[in-house]
């Protein structure tokens, strides 16, 4: 197998974080609330867990190297878009929607730099550019449709 190949697990579990997305952003664009739930509040709160997640994976790939010793601002990127997803969940829903759009966007061109450097195996890019090309299109769709 080689290094560009993406594991199967990623993928699926992947594409399968992908479905709240979908799911949330067709019952708010379609005024759909079950139980009295605002949807988009609900896709900006599922969004901003998993965009937290993807910045704690940039942790994850500095605790293996260099003990520790990573420059400060590779740690300081890592949170970053935990810090990104709080600030989306405390605006309205369109600055919050906006925002986490570019969360996603500025974190994947992180993502890629990253594994230019040598620091993520390669199929990492492929996958992250799949997965948030999917989410910002989601998150866009919901943007537009509450205007």
């Amino acid at each position: 197998m080689t290094t560009d190949v993406i594991p199967r697990p990623a993928l699926l579990l992947g594409w399968a974080g992908v479905i709240p997305f979908a799911l949330l952003t067709a019952a708010s664009a379609l005024d759909i609330h079950p139980w009295s739930l605002d949807m988009t509040m609900a896709l900006r709160a599922y969004g901003a867990c998993i965009l937290s997640f993807m910045g704690g994976v940039q942790w994850g790939i500095l605790l293996p190297r260099d003990a520790g010793r990573a420059p400060f601002s590779r740690y300081l990127i890592s949170v970053g878009p935990a810090l990104v997803a709080v600030l989306c969940l405390l605006i309205s829903n369109g600055a919050g929607l906006t925002g986490l759009i570019a969360g996603f966007l500025a974190l994947l061109a992180y993502d890629i730099a990253t594994v230019r450097q040598g620091l993520a195996p390669r199929w990492y890019t492929s996958l992250r550019v799949q997965l948030t090309l999917a989410v910002v299109a989601l998150l866009g769709i919901t943007l537009l449709a509450r205007l």
